[in-house]
């Protein structure tokens, strides 16, 4: 009879998509697993894997035990976790993926509400600009702008948000409000900086796109540096509604040329399309929701939003 711990380990190796991923999700040294695999192939009588020295291939025979298995595996991993939780109460960790400005817009504070409510919960928060491997990285939900065509994955969309042109009031004081796009290039205008020398934005309003060409003296490729730089009144600035409500409805920012942005995106919390999460995963994902929903950081769902 196989070995089931043996089976679940070919599992997490394929999903990792090599032995050196899966190691370092599972803490096992990468030859150990490769031995363990040899062992499964022994008892089984068949091989699983094609191995060579850039990646890991499955034969027929391990397309059919990862396709049998992998569901069952993952339904088992859910029963015993809820077990050692008492069932009741969401209980271990949680790893959660998010933009390197995450907490800039998401209040740190909601994070010790959730951890108050949930004692036996621990947050580890991987932030970042580049999209991560979720099986790779052991990441147990990421939150996510876009469409994302991976099958393995499944999503529960919020909002969505779009970038719209702002200004500080001290700057629309001394320089005054655009009226149209043309008189954009008679403004400072705070963009990603361009190897040709040349920024522009693509602006989306009544008349349809439009490609604008940009003036300005201060240029950054970090989306904070930009908000702060038109906080500060350096000029105006492209930059997504989730990052700028909070300033607009204070009056640290204002809106310039509201009837153009750029379209809509969704944001979804993106996690495994394991069968059964983990009592911890899904309280976190409900919370979030809930949250970010509470603070109107998003605007509200469309049917013609697209998401993962």
């Amino acid at each position: 009879m196989a070995d089931l711990n043996d089976i679940a380990l070919f599992v997490q190796v394929v999903r990792a998509g090599s032995f050196a991923a899966a190691g370092r999700r599972l803490r096992m040294p990468p030859n150990t697993l490769s031995r363990r695999i040899q062992a499964l192939e022994a008892q089984i009588g068949v091989r699983l894997l094609q191995r060579s020295t850039r990646q890991l291939t499955l034969t027929p025979a391990g397309t059919t035990l990862f396709q049998g298995s992998a569901e069952q595996i993952d339904a088992v991993e859910a029963v015993a976790r809820e077990t050692a939780g008492g069932g009741e109460h969401a209980v271990g960790k949680v790893r959660v993926a998010a933009a390197a400005d995450f907490f800039r817009w998401f209040d740190v504070a909601w994070v010790g509400t959730f951890l108050a409510a949930h004692p036996r919960v621990r947050l580890e928060f991987v932030l970042g600009d580049d999209k991560v491997d979720l099986i790779e990285q052991a990441i147990d939900v990421a939150i996510r702008t876009g469409v994302d065509r991976d099958s393995n994955l499944v999503a529960r969309p919020i909002g969505t948000t779009r970038a719209t042109l702002v200004a500080s009031p001290t700057y629309v004081a001394s320089r005054g409000r655009p009226e149209s796009l043309q008189e954009l290039s008679e403004h400072d205008c705070i963009a990603a900086p361009s190897r040709s020398g040349l920024a522009e934005w693509r602006l989306i309003g009544p008349d349809g796109a439009t490609v604008v060409g940009l003036t300005g003296r201060f240029h950054a490729n970090a989306l904070r540096v930009q908000l702060d730089a038109a906080l500060a009144g350096l000029g105006i600035a492209l930059l997504p509604t989730l990052v700028t409500a909070e300033y607009l409805r204070s009056g640290q920012l204002l809106e310039v040329l509201p009837h153009h942005g750029t379209s809509s995106v969704g944001v979804s919390l993106v996690y495994s399309s394991r069968r059964q999460s983990p009592k911890a995963v899904t309280a976190f994902i409900d919370f979030v929701m809930v949250r970010m929903r509470e603070a109107a950081l998003l605007e509200p769902l469309s049917q013609t939003t697209s998401s993962i």
